[in-house]
Parts: C-alpha cells; sequence; structure tokens
C-alpha cells in the first residue's frame, strides 16, 4: 500500500470518528413514543394524571398528582422537553432527583427538587426556577399556545435550567437557598446526585401536552 493511500484512510477514519462522536452527542433518547407510556407510572396510582393522545402526553383537569418515569434513575445527564400550555393559568412542573422509584408525590417536594413549568408567580416561583429556591436569572417563557423547549442539565449536585436557549438557573446544589415560608413550598435540605423523574400536574384551569421529553448523557470535558 502507498504511502498516499495510506493517507487517505487515515483521513476518512479520523472523518468517521469525529462524526460517529458528533451523531453521539447529539443522540436524544426518547422516553415516551408515539405510541407507547412504558415505563411511566400514575401516583397514586388510581389517578390518570397524563394521558397518551395524538402522539403526546397530555395532563387531566383536575386529576391532581405525578406521574413517575421509574425505569431508571437520572444523574449527569440533560433531560430535554417541548411542551405548551393551553393557557397562561395552568399549574405544572417536572420533579428531578427523586430519591426512590416509590416516592409519592410529597416526597418528590420535599426530597427532590421541582423544576416549575407555569409562569403565573414572581421570580421565585416562575418557569424554569427550582421551586422557591432559586431565583429566575430571565423568564424566556413563550405564552399559550406556543411551543416551549427546557433543557434541565444534572451534573453532580449542579442543576442547570435553560428555557427557549436562555438560562433560567444555575444552581451548583450546595449553596443556601431562602427560608421555607409556605406550607406548599418544599422542605430545604441536600438532594441526591441522581434520582428518578416525574411530571406533576395541579391544573384545574389548563392543560398542558408535551410532544417530546427525552434525555441524552452529559459530555463530560477531558479530564474532569
Amino acid at each position: 500500500m502507498t504511502n498516499r493511500w495510506k493517507t487517505y484512510l487515515l483521513r476518512g477514519a479520523l472523518a468517521a470518528c469525529v462524526l460517529s462522536g458528533t451523531l453521539f452527542a447529539q443522540d436524544w433518547r426518547p422516553l415516551f413514543t408515539a405510541k407507547s407510556m412504558d415505563g411511566w407510572q400514575h401516583t397514586p396510582a388510581d389517578r390518570v394524571t397524563y394521558k397518551l393522545i395524538d402522539g403526546m402526553l397530555v395532563s387531566q383537569m383536575n386529576a391532581k398528582g405525578m406521574m413517575r418515569y421509574s425505569k431508571e434513575a437520572f444523574g449527569d445527564c440533560t433531560i430535554k422537553l417541548v411542551y405548551q400550555m393551553s393557557n397562561n393559568r395552568g399549574n405544572a412542573g417536572v420533579f428531578i432527583r427523586i430519591p426512590t422509584v416509590d416516592s409519592t408525590e410529597k416526597d418528590a417536594i420535599n426530597k427532590g427538587i421541582e423544576v416549575q413549568i407555569d409562569e403565573t408567580d414572581d421570580d421565585w416561583h416562575s418557569t424554569g426556577v427550582l421551586y422557591s429556591m432559586t431565583r429566575a436569572k430571565a423568564r424566556p417563557f413563550k405564552a399559550q399556545g406556543a411551543w416551549n423547549t427546557m433543557e434541565i442539565t444534572l451534573d453532580g449536585l449542579r442543576t442547570t435550567v435553560v428555557v427557549n436557549g436562555t438560562m433560567v438557573t444555575d444552581y451548583d446544589g450546595k449553596a443556601d437557598v431562602p427560608l421555607k415560608r409556605a406550607s406548599y413550598e418544599p422542605d430545604r435540605g441536600p438532594r441526591a446526585e441522581k434520582g428518578y423523574l416525574g411530571l406533576q400536574n395541579h391544573d384545574s384551569r389548563a392543560t398542558i401536552t408535551f410532544k417530546e421529553i427525552s434525555v441524552r448523557p452529559l459530555e463530560k470535558k477531558s479530564g474532569s
């Protein structure tokens, strides 16, 4: 084999590695499909909080509770949610770092973390914050009928939340947070590095629709 052909083959191999790495980095794994909600469980079990309708997860009116993804605990990853609200009065959130697979909604609230979805309150209780524990750096929520994209990244104890391309939350998991001021706010205290995922539904005035919930591993920089 000539040196020229060796060079061509080497360049081709390097290009394939780069392409493969790029594709891997962009590969999102869906947590539901148009025909399957496999792995999702309602809490309480007799209350259907979300249904699969036209290939999307849709919250059910007056079905207060949580739907939990029980197949795995998540850590060192990014969770992407693409959703819309039927109006601006909705009340819902995404639970992360839920400690055990059989946790109740109360456990999720007080031992996990709620990333708020709705945009009806102040900067401590708005889209993309860790509910009542972090203050919004921005408020890029899109109004009723528009699709919003939320990316929640878990990096050890650190949690970042990007909404529609704008950073809303960057919390290291260690810094002090405001004291609990109301009974409905979560208990303060340390949270786990990894845990289960849940969708909260407190809506009686609006529906929330998810057309995508997916996850990909966190890309660690060399040497980290």
